[in-house]
Order: C-alpha cells, then sequence, then structure tokens
C-alpha cells in the first residue's frame, strides 16, 4: 500500500484507517501497510499504526545497511515491522514483557515472514529477577508490585549494549529513566547513537522528565522532545490546564553528539 503524500490525503487515509479499525475486537487480524496481523485491540492498533508508520516517531537514518536495533516494549509487533520495512536488513531484538501479548508478537513475525529476530520474553529494568506486571486490558500495562497482575522477567539492558547500538526505541511504561540510570551506571549508555524514549507523565506519580533529560546531556546527548499529536495526547495541548488525573505521554529523540 502506497503511503499517502499530502497532509489533505494523509488525514483522509488516516480518518478511514479510524473507522475501519476501531471496533475490532482483541485477537482480530487486520491489514496495515503491507502487513497481516493479529490485535491487542482496535483503539491501539490504529494509534500505533498512525504513529508509527504515518507519524515516522520510530523512523532513523542509517549509514549502515544492516543496524543494530532494540526495540523495547514490543507489544504486538507494529514497531518492529516498522524497523523491517524501513531496514530491512536491520539487527533487531525485541523486549515484551507480558507472555500473552509476546506470543501475538511472534505470531505477527511469523505470518509476515520477519525473520531474524530476536524476541525475549522480559521486561527491561534497573535489576535482574522478577517483578509483577499489570497489564490495561488492551496494548499496555504498569510495573506495579503492589497491584494483581502476572509475575514476569525483568532484564537490566546493559547487558544487551555490550557494543554499539544504531538506534533504541523504549517504551516501557514509566521504567525508561530507571533502565537509563542502570545503562549509565554501567558505563554503556554511550554505545547508543540514537533513541527514541516514550516518557510517561503518570498523574499521580514523580515528574522525572527534566532527571531524564539531565541523563542525556551529561552523557553527550542532543535531544528533541515533541508531545505527539492532539489525537494522541490531548493533556498537554493549549489552552493548558492542569487536570490532576490526566496522565501524559511525549517523545524524547536523543542522538550522540560527541563520537
Amino acid at each position: 500500500m502506497t503511503s499517502p503524500k499530502t497532509s489533505q490525503q494523509i488525514e483522509r487515509h488516516l480518518k478511514a484507517t479510524r473507522q475501519r479499525l476501531w471496533d475490532k475486537p482483541a485477537g482480530s487480524i487486520i491489514k496495515l501497510s503491507d502487513f497481516r496481523l493479529r490485535i491487542t485491540d482496535g483503539p491501539n492498533a490504529y494509534m500505533q499504526y498512525k504513529d508509527i508508520f504515518i507519524r515516522g516517531i520510530y523512523r532513523f537514518e542509517s549509514d549502515c545497511p544492516d543496524p543494530t536495533v532494540i526495540d523495547g516494549g514490543g507489544n504486538m509487533g507494529i514497531a518492529s515491522l516498522g524497523f523491517r520495512q524501513q531496514h530491512p536488513q536491520c539487527r533487531l531484538t525485541v523486549f515484551e514483557p507480558d507472555p500473552a501479548v509476546e506470543a501475538m508478537l511472534s505470531e505477527n513475525l511469523s505470518r509476515n515472514k520477519i525473520e531474524g529476530v530476536t524476541v525475549i520474553t522480559a521486561g527491561l529494568a534497573a535489576t535482574d529477577g522478577t517483578t509483577t506486571f499489570a497489564p490495561d486490558g488492551s496494548a499496555g500495562g504498569r510495573v506495579d508490585n503492589d497491584a494483581a497482575g502476572t509475575t514476569v522477567k525483568i532484564v537490566r539492558l546493559s547487558t544487551y549494549v555490550a557494543d554499539s547500538i544504531d538506534f533504541l526505541k523504549l517504551n516501557i511504561e514509566g521504567e525508561e529513566l530507571a533502565v537509563l540510570q542502570e545503562l549509565e551506571s554501567a558505563g554503556r549508555i554511550r554505545n547508543v547513537q540514537k533513541m527514541v524514549v516514550e516518557y510517561h507523565g503518570w498523574a499521580t506519580g514523580p515528574q522525572r522528565l527534566g532527571a531524564l533529560l539531565d541523563l542525556l546531556d551529561r552523557n553527550g546527548f542532543r535531544y528533541f522532545v515533541h508531545d505527539f499529536d492532539n489525537e494522541t495526547c490531548t493533556v498537554t495541548k493549549p489552552p493548558f490546564r492542569r487536570r490532576p488525573r490526566a496522565d501524559w505521554f511525549c517523545l524524547v529523540f536523543a542522538q550522540r553528539v560527541d563520537s
């Protein structure tokens, strides 16, 4: 499927895609771009397709024909399919803690004949071990040892960053800062050349965006911050009004400049 080109074509395409997907039940098999895949639910399939394939939030340039990519928080595999569409020879490692979602991810890679991907059924964290993962009933969830959920394996990212990583994607439900701090402590954060981190601004949690940006700055990265479009994140759009129970999200793109 050829992607639409003009802004009007893009919006018409997204409107039609939203109407087609929004009411799809969990477990449906759908067509997205050049792929067929099983989905966790219609709304998240649409939103991920919009942000990843149309808005291009994880697209990156590389002079390497087979860049090394880590997909932290693989979910149903839409980002992984996007990486392989842009960089067909990329060496891809995917982490997904929820066993049920990981099974869907692996099924989608197999269905679309995506080979040579390392899928690790584990979440990324500051330590190795296990934790409780509380799924949200659709495409996400949170690490929460005080909530009912599934016991999942967690691993340190630094174990997998011994060599240069061309691109790192982290969307791990609020654990991003802890994972990057561990990577810094291990002396391996400078092995990452480019990254996109999804910061989760939980309404009732501590504010950690400043600490995340400071970490990137002191390790030789320049960064941009982007708060998605109005459909993905309405909370951050003017007129500004603090909503005590409203979570918000943003993307942080960072690139090493001190090589």
